[in-house]
């Protein structure tokens, strides 16, 4: 399935919107990329306003060709960062059957997340992704939403971790990593039957 071909929602939250990246937003991802950068070993964040172009065109060009679905994310009404669904996949029922989807996927990944520095180790991310989240499983009803990030990225795995997801396993030599190696990727999930925990668990951490 094309992302291109599911629409595109705005999730709004107590202080987090996430709506729909678009070109105009460079700006305001370079002063937000640009407020501290020592946490960004591991994630291909656009370092001033000529990256930050580029890196938007590429993730349009991915939404394009039905790979990804990005999104600005605003705390307080200001950009601090980014996050896309992708992976969205249906899956091939038998012949006729009514489980067949049409314009929603069966199950979505979740990633190319990062924050500017001031919205780090606030409740902004975990607002962000219990947006996503109740989309994803309440909206769209998929059966499962994975995450992978780099093995090594302690502070991204502890943060998936901390969202209710439960350890998958190890791909090895999945992608090239931001540093120029092979990177091995950690994979974690959430399915359906787990949801209505976790949401219980994300809601009792916002409030």
């Amino acid at each position: 399935m094309r992302s291109s071909a599911i629409a595109q929602p705005t999730l709004s939250g107590r202080e987090v919107v996430l709506r729909p990246l678009v070109a105009q937003d460079a700006q305001a991802l370079s002063s937000a990329a640009a407020e501290d950068r020592k946490s960004y070993r591991f994630n291909p964040v656009p370092d001033g306003p000529a990256e930050a172009a580029a890196y938007i065109a590429k993730a349009l060009r991915e939404q394009s060709d039905g790979e990804r679905m990005p999104f600005a994310i605003l705390w307080n009404e200001r950009v601090v960062g980014t996050t896309s669904y992708s992976e969205l996949r249906p899956w091939q029922w038998p012949e006729g059957s009514a489980l067949q989807r049409h314009g929603r996927p069966d199950v979505v990944e979740i990633g190319y997340t990062w924050l500017a520095a001031s919205a780090q180790r606030t409740r902004c991310n975990t607002e962000a992704k219990y947006l996503l989240l109740r989309h994803a499983f309440e909206v769209w009803d998929v059966h499962r939403v994975a995450f992978r990030t780099d093995v090594r990225n302690e502070t991204s795995r502890a943060a998936i971790e901390r969202l209710g997801a439960k350890l998958e396993g190890i791909r090895r030599a999945d992608k090239p990593g931001r540093d120029g190696t092979v990177r091995d990727s950690i994979f974690f999930s959430i399915v359906r039957p787990e949801w209505a925990a976790v949401r219980a668990a994300l809601e009792r951490r916002l409030a």
